[in-house]
């Protein structure tokens, strides 16, 4: 057997693939962009065969920078929720991806809301009806399929999250499985049970038939197909979505940890020890899942969860519409031009806002704007908008959760602006702890199929392999960061409205 980890971070923009050393370090990476399309307003889809194809150019990119990629296993991790529907026979999709940021089946999420069907869903899937999950994007395709609930009810077709369309391609369409992190993202997973939950089935529409098998995160899937430079017969030993990947790469194995992943969306999630039901818009998920060294049943680990829309992207529609040529750098590079955001605040509810708020019918808005103001205000106010979207999550978090949130741990693309961090530990008032590794996701899949295989023992090594962090401390007043975070709250109030109301002018 080898030594290394082959992992491949399928995301929204862009496929990353690492090998990975049994020190942690990265031996080599491959990269490769992931178009992305909206073909109309609130619609996101991608190409699933250019998934797959990005996904197989990466690898390649990755295995040819090594002599020798001595490979003990392959872990994936993934963008999450985007769902998609492929012919079991040939492998050939039905039709586009349909991507996680996706409101094309909101029509459909607010008739079961109005069916009163959401406390059910969310007492047994622990997420609220909401169009970003996969079930109702899942419904949709099927419904917009020639002959597709048929067929997926004979077994012809099969539906699943970006972690089983790379798993069935890298297997050469031997295996149709999922992992319970994604499966706990598509409102068919019993959280309880850890089975697809047949009145939840129900409810969707979705036929057992054409689910893939559930299997914990760190556990053996099958093996790769010959494949370019990849050889046959690896074992693929762990797939995770991307957030929790995160999560597991930064040590958060016990309550009291969260993280934040900075990215086109964010994520916070917090290890619990059990389901524990959200009030306040939170999502209750599977952290990640390990079998028990006797392989008789699945030690489950769950977590709260925050999903926040746009933050990453907040920052590249910025740059669009300025014309920055590389919008991360030269947004901060624009903050940086003035002291503050002279009382702008930007709300990039672009498709309604997300977590703990869910308001769907909500829309971005500019509020504060005075002459004075100007694409340095603008860009702080971008900036800033990210880390007022997280503090919301944390403070239902660190009420909910039932354990002390001292510190946050961040990664992610967006993480790397340090103006940013700065502010996020000021908003909060607790330290930020920054990893120095931009590819956190796939070293946790990485670390969760090294034990699988016994490439390491125990999460303890883990922990000594995780990458340094910098730290961000707290320098603004209490009464100058409320003062802020009120004014936020007051934008936020404003984001829904009806734009069908028509305003008379006055008469007098």
């Amino acid at each position: 057997m080898g030594k290394n980890i082959l992992a491949i971070d399928q995301g929204t923009t862009n496929t990353k693939v690492l090998v990975v050393a049994p020190s942690g370090d990265i031996l080599a990476r491959g990269s490769q962009p992931t178009g992305i399309y909206y073909p109309q307003p609130g619609w996101v889809e991608q190409d699933a065969l250019e998934v797959w194809g990005c996904t197989r150019a990466a690898i390649a990119e990755c295995l040819r920078a090594l002599d020798a990629p001595d490979l003990a296993a392959v872990a994936i991790t993934n963008q999450r929720e985007t769902a998609l529907v492929w012919e079991r026979e040939t492998g050939q999709p039905v039709g586009p991806c349909v991507v996680w940021q996706c409101r094309r089946s909101a029509p459909f999420c607010n008739q079961l809301k109005m069916q009163d069907l959401e406390p059910f869903l969310r007492s047994r899937t622990g997420l609220q009806v909401d169009p970003m999950f996969s079930a109702s994007k899942l419904r949709w395709i099927l419904e917009h399929t020639e002959d597709g609930f048929r067929r997926a009810e004979q077994g012809e077709l099969c539906v699943g999250n970006m972690d089983a369309w790379v798993l069935w391609n890298l297997t050469g369409g031997a295996v149709h499985a999922t992992d319970l992190t994604n499966a706990s993202r598509t409102q068919l997973l019993n959280l309880h049970t850890l089975k697809w939950d047949d009145e939840a089935l129900d409810i969707f529409g979705i036929p057992v038939a054409a689910l893939p098998e559930l299997k914990p995160s760190g556990a053996l899937y099958g093996e790769t197909a010959p494949l370019d430079d990849l050889p046959g017969g690896i074992p693929i030993a762990a797939m995770i979505g991307d957030s929790h990947a995160a999560l597991y790469g930064q040590a958060g194995f016990m309550p009291g940890s969260i993280k934040a992943t900075y990215g086109t969306g964010s994520s916070l999630m917090t290890p619990t020890s059990r389901p524990v039901g959200s009030e306040r818009g939170l999502s209750t998920t599977i952290a990640w899942a390990r079998e028990t060294a006797t392989g008789s049943h699945t030690a489950a680990t769950y977590a709260l969860e925050g999903n926040i829309y746009a933050t990453g992207a907040a920052v590249q529609w910025l740059g669009e519409v300025l014309g920055l040529d590389d919008p991360g750098p030269d947004v901060e590079k624009l903050a940086r031009t003035v002291a503050d955001a002279g009382g702008v605040v930007f709300v990039p509810a672009f498709v309604g806002l997300g977590a703990p708020h869910w308001k769907e019918a909500a829309r971005g808005l500019i509020m504060g704007l005075t002459r004075g103001a100007g694409a340095g205000q603008l860009a702080r106010a971008t900036l800033e908008s990210i880390a007022y979207q997280v503090r919301d999550v944390f403070d239902v978090m660190q009420s909910e959760s039932g354990a002390p949130l001292q510190t946050l741990l961040a990664d992610g693309g967006a993480s790397r602006n340090d103006l940013l961090m700065q502010f996020q530990a000021d908003i909060l008032n607790c330290p930020v702890l920054r990893s120095t590794s931009t590819e956190i996701s796939p070293l946790g899949a990485a670390f969760l199929a090294g034990l699988t295989v016994g490439v390491w023992a125990d999460e303890t090594e883990i922990e000594s392999l995780v990458p340094p962090r910098d730290r961000f401390e707290p320098q603004m007043s209490s009464d100058q960061q409320e003062a802020l975070y009120a004014g936020w709250r007051a934008a936020v109030a404003r984001t829904t409205f009806d734009p069908n109301a028509v305003c008379s002018p006055a008469v007098g």
